[in-house]
């Protein structure tokens, strides 16, 4: 047949989809995903028949591709992976990961109508910040609070509804840049509050608050380095001298912590990490923090504090704006109902229980993953060693965590085709590369996720 005769013979769209091929495509996949495989496939046929490289125009042969291509298109972005990194709060991984428990809540509330707005008691419309007030009160010893959609959204909010037009006075040495370019001095600017710095980067005393504060003052706010420290030759006020300074100005304090730390981390070893309950105490009028860092919730900005203040940050038009979905809200309660018991917390809330995982536990799932991908292949060498791992998402930055590693130094092909090879698998398996080595930390890794991990690593050795 010549390139005439087999264009002819090229099946239309419609004779695929009405094959029994087309068929089962439209089962499994979208139909306009099947519509575009099979265009793609007929078009990319046809340019090899014009280019002399094929006489194979029959469906059959096509049908691999296009379901192939059918797969990859209908495939989501946005999908599960295994974690090795070792790296807990792992901002583009996701941050915190939630309970089976949890998910419960969420999927109850998901797949039905729900009392997000509604109040059974009364029968009328109700507000959806109601459902964890009680919780917040409770665990954070706070009047009262409500959350948003992200602590940067808390601060902004805050911003907006207390200071706009009055001065804040912030630190210098607090002046802090956290992911995405999200700056203090930034979104101030964009709140409409004007940004009055005091003090010098590593040294800021009492005297310089009290030389700063005027009539124009709006708002005292000191910002938790989360993400950095300053160490050496370095003084800041601390907010138990803040709250009374600012209250005898008759002007109110507030404490972004950004973290938020629910459970007292000192008897782990882990110290300069101040627990929202402690900032409460303090006196501090208002206090943001987040939900999916420390607290090991979903992506939330939680705002507690002075009942009044709270209420009139509430009540300002953008906390619409910036308001938490029934999902998030379904998480955030279920997380918070954890910590009504910090034991149990410590538990059921994955992220603090890899954070505060032993060690010991951490070297047998390490040595397990080790020893399956061992008896399955000869094509690496594999050592189990101690290594460290992070908080990660902006927490903890001058903590190490011990951990156990599993060591993959493959012999036919390089670390960086292996680390590639799982990057891409299904599912993606994301690691560090350590010298010449794939490095596993097994901290990350489920007791669930060790037989897939073992799987992957030797269908990539290969």
């Amino acid at each position: 047949m010549d390139a005439r005769d087999l264009l002819s013979s090229l099946p239309s769209v419609d004779e695929a989809l009405k094959s029994r091929y087309g068929k089962e495509w439209l089962e499994n996949y979208p139909r306009r995903y099947v519509l575009d495989a099979i265009r793609e496939a007929i078009s990319l046929r046809r340019k090899e028949i014009l280019e002399g490289t094929t006489k194979e125009v029959s469906l059959e042969s096509m049908a691999p591709d296009i379901s192939l291509r059918a797969r990859q298109l209908s495939t989501p972005s946005l999908r599960p992976l295994i974690n090795a990194t070792g790296i807990v709060v792992h901002t583009n991984l996701g941050r915190s990961i939630l309970s089976e428990r949890i998910m419960e809540k969420v999927d109850s509330i998901a797949t039905g109508y729900s009392t997000l707005e509604y109040d059974l008691a009364s029968g009328k419309r109700g507000k959806r910040h109601t459902h964890i007030k009680r919780l917040l009160r409770e665990i954070t010893g706070a009047e009262d609070g409500f959350a948003v959609n992200n602590n940067a959204a808390a601060v902004f909010l805050c911003l907006s509804a207390l200071a706009r037009g009055g001065e804040v006075i912030v630190s210098r040495g607090e002046l802090v840049e956290i992911g995405g370019s999200f700056r203090v001095p930034d979104v101030m600017s964009h709140s409409g509050a004007l940004l009055k710095e005091v003090g010098t980067t590593n040294k800021t005393h009492l005297h310089d608050y009290e030389n700063a504060c005027s009539e124009a003052t709006a708002l005292i706010l000191k910002v938790h380095r989360a993400n950095f420290r300053i160490i050496g030759f370095t003084e800041e006020v601390p907010v138990e001298k803040l709250v009374p300074f600012g209250h005898g100005r008759g002007v109110p304090v507030m404490y972004d912590l950004g973290s938020g730390c629910l459970v007292p981390l000192g008897q782990y070893g882990i110290h300069g990490e101040p627990t929202v309950q402690d900032t409460v105490k303090s006196g501090a009028d208002l206090i943001t923090f987040s939900g999916d860092k420390l607290l090991g919730g979903p992506q939330a900005g939680i705002i507690v504090g002075k009942r009044e203040l709270v209420e009139r940050v509430q009540r300002h038009p953008l906390a619409r704006a910036v308001r938490i979905d029934k999902l998030t809200l379904a998480a955030l309660e279920a997380t918070l109902m954890e910590y009504l018991d910090a034991e149990r917390a410590k538990e059921q809330i994955p992220t603090l229980r890899m954070l505060l995982e032993d060690p010991g536990t951490i070297k047998t799932r390490a040595k397990k993953i080790a020893s399956l991908i061992t008896r399955a292949t000869k094509d690496a060498v594999l050592q189990v060693r101690e290594d460290s791992s992070q908080a990660g998402g902006g927490s903890l930055p001058e903590v190490q965590f011990p951990t156990h590693v599993v060591a993959v130094k493959p012999e036919k092909i390089s670390v960086n085709e292996l680390e590639e090879r799982l990057r891409r698998g299904d599912p993606a398996i994301i690691a560090r590369i350590q010298g010449n080595s794939l490095i596993l930390d097994a901290r990350t890794i489920g007791a669930r996720e060790i037989s897939a991990v073992a799987h992957a690593v030797t269908a990539a050795l290969r």
